[in-house]
Parts: structure tokens; C-alpha cells; sequence
């Protein structure tokens, strides 16, 4: 594992090997820090890549050309060592290609690479995904970055808000019991594109919203101001926090799937949202935080 960092004259980061992971956003005005710290007693990660499945599988597997494979939830690129592909004034690379262990999980030969741009007071975080089989390949993708709320030390939770590029209303997706999507959803009312963060929002866990009903998310300050942005062009992502822990942080995940629904028994080829990726082929995409 090592750690390597980029700074320009606004912003700098801090990624780990291990996993790819962002570890610290920091403002250099400021040197105010953005990112959740990984301590265990509420989570013990910061930001992890979820692939190549985002969320749960019912039953904790799926089934693939006759073969059923055991998985956890979020897949295992999160925990396995990256390597840095590439580095420069302003970006790094890293790069996770498919092994034996990783066959036996997911019997496809992949390439992941993830991306960190520094642009102003924008980091970019880019996912490539490069199909080197000979049939085609299917996986999800996704984000978990967990943001400070509250920031700075300044007022509790619950005098925050969460903003939307929309002044609709959110219907969220409710997860039930094993960690698979139920058929019940929730609706929020947004006041200026502004929902509460009340103290029981992640009682039942992550929000998924899915839909493309909005794709810029903000962490709004207690004078409502917003002090982080995440853009995306996601049709769906999570909002999370721990349940019933009053934990410091909220993740803005911008997903490209998500768990099954409660019940499902089809193949990894019909997981709703669940990209297809022909052989040599390569799938791109990324999302934007701005401090």
C-alpha cells in the first residue's frame, strides 16, 4: 500500500494504492478537509469503488452461464491493491486487471482503471472499464465518497440541508431486509430544491434514487450555503449515512446499478442497470466534486 497525493494552488487529495481510495480532499485556504477520516467506530472506509456489482445480491450471489458465484456486497475491487498506472502535474491513474482470484469470483477478464484530475476547485473522478475477453461482459459500477456533515465543526447535522437540480420531489427506493430493494418508496418534498437532513433520513438505510431524477447533488452549510457539489450523469445514486448512529458524514454515490430487487433469481445479464460491454470495448464515465 502507499499513498500518493496532488495538490494545485486550491485543492489538494490523497489516494490509496489499496483500493484505489480517496483518503483526503482539502481546501489550501482553508485547510478545511472534506472526506470522512475511515474511523471504525462508524465506518471504516472514506471512499470506496464499488465493482463489479454495486450493492447486495439476493441470496449473496449471482448466477452466470449455469454457474453460481458467491459475492458481498459492493463486489472486491475495494479491497484489493491497485497499481499506479500514471502521474502527472494534475492527475493520477490507477489501474486493477482481472487475476485468478479475481476469475473465481468474476469469470471475466477486466480492467479497471480509476482517475483523479485536479481542475481548480474541482477533483474529477473517472472509471474506465476496458473488456479484454472474448464475450461479452457485464458489471455495475459505483461511488461511495463519504463527506463531512458537519463541516468545520459548525452546528449539528440536522441544521444542514441537501440541494437538487430539481424542485421536484425525491422518490426514494427503500432496501429491506437482507440488503435487497423492497416495493416500498418514499417520497421528500424539496423546499428551493432543498430537502432536511432530519435525524431518522438513513433509519432504513441508503436512499436510492433512481430514474435520473437529479444529477447535481450539494451538502448545504446551516446558513444554507452550499460548501460541497457532486455532479453526475448517473441515472441513479445513493445517499447514505450509518443508521441510528448519528455519524458525522454523508456519502453522495453515483451509481451505475444497484442491489437486486428483493426475490430476484434472474442472471448477472438481467440485473436491472447493469452495463453491457462488448469484447476490446470500454466503458467511461466520471463525476465531478466541487469544495
Amino acid at each position: 500500500m502507499a499513498i500518493y497525493s496532488l495538490e494545485n494552488a486550491q485543492i489538494s487529495i490523497s489516494v490509496d494504492t489499496f483500493g484505489a481510495e480517496l483518503r483526503s480532499l482539502r481546501k489550501k485556504a482553508t485547510g478545511t478537509e472534506y472526506m470522512w477520516d475511515a474511523k471504525p467506530e462508524y465506518w471504516k472506509r472514506t471512499s470506496p469503488v464499488l465493482f463489479p456489482i454495486v450493492g447486495s445480491l439476493n441470496n449473496g450471489s449471482y448466477r452466470y452461464d449455469g454457474i453460481e458465484y458467491p459475492m458481498s456486497q459492493h463486489g472486491f475491487a475495494r479491497d484489493m491493491e491497485f497499481a499506479l498506472r500514471q502521474q502527472t502535474a494534475d492527475e493520477l491513474k490507477f489501474v486493477l486487471r482481472a487475476d485468478d482470484g479475481t476469475k473465481a469470483k468474476y469469470p471475466f477478464d477486466f480492467e479497471l482503471e480509476l482517475g483523479y484530475r485536479l481542475d481548480e476547485n474541482n477533483l474529477i473522478v473517472s472509471w474506465k472499464v476496458t473488456n479484454h475477453d472474448s464475450r461479452e461482459m457485464y458489471f455495475s459500477i459505483g461511488g461511495h465518497p463519504a463527506f463531512l456533515c458537519p463541516i468545520d465543526g459548525k452546528g449539528a447535522q440536522t441544521d444542514y440541508k441537501l440541494s437538487f437540480d430539481t424542485d421536484n420531489k425525491i422518490t426514494a427506493a427503500i432496501i429491506g431486509d437482507g440488503g435487497t430493494l423492497s416495493t416500498r418508496t418514499k417520497e421528500y418534498d424539496l423546499r428551493d430544491g432543498m430537502m432536511d437532513i432530519t435525524g431518522d433520513l438513513f433509519d432504513e438505510d441508503a436512499l436510492i434514487i433512481e430514474h435520473d431524477q437529479a444529477h447535481k447533488v450539494a451538502l448545504c452549510d446551516p446558513d444554507g450555503q452550499p460548501y460541497l457539489t457532486v455532479r453526475f450523469d448517473a441515472p441513479l445514486f445513493g445517499l447514505w449515512s450509518p443508521a441510528k448512529k448519528n455519524a458525522p458524514f454523508i456519502c453522495i454515490e453515483p451509481w451505475y446499478g444497484r442491489c437486486d430487487r428483493e426475490m430476484f433469481e434472474g442472471d448477472l445479464s438481467e440485473r436491472e442497470y447493469g452495463n453491457t460491454l462488448a469484447p476490446s470495448k470500454s466503458f467511461y464515465t466520471e463525476y465531478t466534486i466541487t469544495v
